[in-house]
């Protein structure tokens, strides 16, 4: 029968913790910094900065889900377990689920451009090859695609180390005194544009809930490793964010499509060293999306809110392979024509709104009065709030503004 055989519980805090910062890093940082660079200018670490505590609010609403409802169905299961009906449920599935895969896509997508840098391969062959590795990484079993998730994250990480050593001494062109002085008024819309921009960068730490069924421990395990993901990639965003700044006119690094790389190359560095990374970044990216939709939909068939086929799990792996599979078809469907600043801005926006309800759902559990459990852990009620309206004030700016 479908979901007889249970996921295999044995992700420890550091594994999940990295596996969660190679979720938030990774397209975000090393290809958008140059886009959220061009809307807020000078500007550009305080936009990472208020794109970092907006996803940490909702992220301290996560933890504490995560904690009551330890479950792969994630976002999901919290709507459910907050108001008693599918269809809202399902419907935040499906958005989640989508926004995993067309990420997943325009990830594998912009692996063509960066592997061109190296080696020219047609784009559908290169794309394919990806698709499918990252696919079977994915049905190997859960500790091996995390522990290549967490290989993976620490290159990723060593990169953006590189890359803040190789600009320390670059000629600077904006001194810290116009880079940390507090935006001016007229500079408010452009921050706010840039801040909704950033806010794709940090998308990523609601895909650790998805794993919940194979983690140690994971009422107490998660929610620290959800707060340790999003504070690490606040710092690094912040720090290269500023030294963006601070070596690269605001134009130039707006025109780049490959900043990080322009500002190694800036400071007298080959890019080739940051090419390779950035092709890391992007890998890594594409295995979790495939990972977390994948972990998703076995939720959701386990719940009987999805075709019951989908919680299959294989015995030998133990991992769902029917989804997995499906996954990997829907990306390999979208990966040729999904731009990414387009995608970015679209995926933030079906973000906000799951935050949104997420948030709401952690309100309506604490009214319904749900107590305390036994090492479970619990945030004052403003904190959803603070989430809730932060992410509503987001979309209406994002949308109207």
């Amino acid at each position: 029968m479908p979901g007889t055989v249970p996921l295999k519980r044995s992700l420890s805090l550091p594994v999940v913790s990295f596996y969660g910062i190679g979720t938030i890093i990774g397209a975000g940082i090393y290809v958008l910094v140059g886009k959220v660079g061009g809307a807020a200018g000078m500007a550009l670490p305080y936009a990472f900065l208020l794109a970092g505590i907006i996803a940490g609010f909702t992220a301290l609403s996560y933890a504490e889900l995560a904690s009551r409802f330890p479950v792969s169905a994630g976002s999901a299961a919290y709507i459910w377990q907050a108001w008693q009906r599918r269809w809202p449920a399902q419907v935040v599935a499906a958005l989640v689920a989508l926004t995993g895969i067309v990420s997943a896509a325009t990830i594998a997508n912009g692996f063509v451009g960066y592997l061109a840098i190296f080696v020219q391969v047609p784009d559908a062959l290169a794309i394919t090859l990806l698709v499918t590795l990252l696919t079977l990484i994915a049905l190997w079993g859960i500790n091996e695609s995390a522990l290549t998730v967490m290989l993976v994250t620490l290159i990723e990480v060593g990169g953006l180390l590189f890359v803040i050593y190789a600009s320390r001494n670059a000629t600077p062109a904006n001194t810290w005194s116009s880079i940390t002085a507090l935006p001016k008024w007229d500079a408010v819309p452009g921050l706010l544009v840039g801040s909704f921009l950033a806010f794709y960068a940090f998308i990523g730490f609601e895909d650790m809930v998805n794993t919940a069924e194979e983690v140690k421990n994971p009422r107490r395990t998660l929610p620290r490793a959800i707060l340790l993901a999003i504070c690490t990639s606040t710092v690094l965003y912040m720090v290269i964010a500023a030294l963006a700044v601070r070596t690269l006119p605001v134009a130039e690094l707006a025109r780049s499509e490959a900043p990080l790389a322009t500002m190694v190359t800036n400071a007298g560095y080959s890019p080739a060293f940051i090419g390779v990374i950035s092709l890391f970044a992007v890998v890594n990216g594409a295995l979790v999306q495939i990972i977390m939709a994948s972990r998703l939909l076995y939720g959701m068939a386990k719940k009987q809110m999805a075709p019951g086929f989908l919680a299959k799990v294989n015995p030998r792996t133990r991992t769902p392979v029917i989804a997995t599979l499906l996954i990997g078809a829907f990306i390999l469907t979208f990966a040729l024509w999904l731009p990414l600043t387009a995608l970015a801005k679209i995926t933030s926006f079906i973000m906000l709104l799951v935050f949104c309800l997420v948030n709401s759902a952690l309100l309506t559990i604490k009214a319904h009065g749900a107590g305390r459990e036994e090492g479970v852990i619990c945030y004052p009620a403003w904190i959803p709030a603070v989430g809730l309206l932060s992410c509503l004030g987001l979309m209406s700016f994002s949308a109207f503004g």
